[in-house]
């Protein structure tokens, strides 16, 4: 990884270094408008590289805006692939290299029980990741997340070979968020952080037969902690003043940082229960529209739908590990309850929430009690997801957590 202000500029100077000659260009249409990735372009062609520019990346992927982009790559024979955008380009980047690599229907390397999970069996082509939201983390994670409207569910796509080849991190990119999408991403990565650090030891998990067969999330450990809790830190510090003033450089710096700290935390250690239940939260109904967002079509922005069920989730995952259940939140804030309990974190959490203007809850992205069968049956088929959780969480167990969400205050 590379980070800093300016950074971008050397996009062409690490595609090079690479030895990539021509490389295909991944972004969406609002990113693409910002003017960000014809600069980067421009830097990339001046290196003698070739670059076939595909700007229709969907913020929230599905299974066919992936098929689209794959199609796109390989009649134009891409040798490499530069993301410039938030997760959603940078994860149509990922597969897009993935299946170009090694040819299979997307559905293949879906994670099971949704798809077949298979494995590719070498490492994929060049991919320079340049993030433009401080949020995903996708430029130093494993996995792609896309929803299949026709099956109302999301899920993912998860190896380590879909981790980039390089990332350049360059907080002036940021610049043109809104204060509602640099909230979302911003509670996306306090979210991540927390949960990883949250997440089941991983020396408590089973050893599997071969290194081939560990999955990517392994539960909470020593390295994964430092990149987890620094980005805690940092995401209790900087993300109200990020959202309260876009020009805020210092904030938007760190939020940055943060970000990419939290994706190497999670990719490292995994996430569990509350993107376990964002899953259908994002994919069961497509009636919301964000604001601040493009609104070319309605979606629940990833951040949101993982942030709603955190609360509930941490206070019913907090004895099994109450000592880390309070090193998250005093994390977060410093100066939070002398009196510490199970209702800390959750408290902290909700505070952050209402700072930033986040949703107030599931109810508010659009579902009611009636739904709440079909986001148990959406979360309940996350189990790559749930046995990274610090303890067994059943059916009855999430539909506690999801009901509870409903309305957080």
């Amino acid at each position: 990884m590379k980070f800093g202000r300016g950074a971008s500029a050397d996009a062409g100077w690490e595609l090079k270094r690479l030895g990539v000659r021509r490389v295909m260009l991944v972004t969406d249409p609002g990113v693409a408008a910002t003017g960000y990735p014809e600069r980067i372009q421009k830097a990339i062609e001046a290196e003698g590289i070739d670059v076939v520019l595909y700007d229709r990346s969907r913020v929230e992927p599905t299974i066919d805006s992936f098929q689209d982009a794959v199609d796109f790559a390989l009649e134009h024979e891409a040798e490499g692939f530069v993301s410039v955008g938030g997760g959603s380009s940078i994860d149509t980047a990922k597969v897009a290299n993935l299946v170009c690599t090694h040819p299979a229907p997307v559905m293949d390397y879906v994670n099971p029980p949704v798809g077949a999970g298979r494995k590719p069996p070498s490492p994929l082509k060049p991919h320079l990741a340049i993030p433009t939201t401080s949020g995903t983390g996708s430029e130093a994670t494993t996995v792609a997340v896309l929803d299949i409207p026709e099956l109302k569910v999301k899920t993912g796509i998860s190896h380590r070979y879909l981790r980039p080849t390089q990332a350049i991190v360059d907080p002036d990119l940021t610049r043109t968020l809104s204060p509602e999408v640099t909230s979302s991403t911003g509670l996306d990565v306090v979210c991540h952080a927390a949960e990883s650090f949250l997440s089941k030891p991983f020396d408590a998990r089973e050893r599997p037969e071969s290194p081939d067969d560990r999955p990517p999330y392994q539960g909470s450990n020593p390295v994964a902690d430092v990149w987890s809790a620094k980005a805690l830190e940092l995401g209790g510090r900087y993300l109200r003043r990020a959202v309260a003033d876009g020009g805020d450089v210092e904030g938007r710096g760190f939020m940055m940082l943060a970000a990419t700290m939290a994706g190497v935390g999670f990719g490292s250690a995994g996430v569990h229960i509350p993107h376990a239940c964002a899953y259908p939260i994002a994919s069961t109904r497509h009636e919301y529209q964000p604001p601040g967002y493009p609104e070319d079509h309605p979606f629940v922005p990833h951040g949101h739908s993982v942030i709603v069920t955190a609360p509930a989730a941490f206070r019913f995952t907090y004895d099994a590990a109450p000592e880390r259940h309070i090193h998250v939140a005093r994390l977060l804030a410093p100066d939070s309850s002398a009196d510490p309990g199970p209702e800390t974190l959750p408290e902290v959490i909700r505070q952050l929430m209402k700072d930033v203007g986040a949703p107030r809850g599931v109810a508010e992205l659009g579902y009611s009690e009636d739904d709440i069968p079909d986001l148990l049956a959406g979360a309940l088929k996350q189990q790559r997801l749930l046995a990274v959780a610090p303890k067994a969480v059943g059916e009855d167990d999430l539909r506690l957590i999801i009901t509870a969400s409903m309305t957080n205050w």
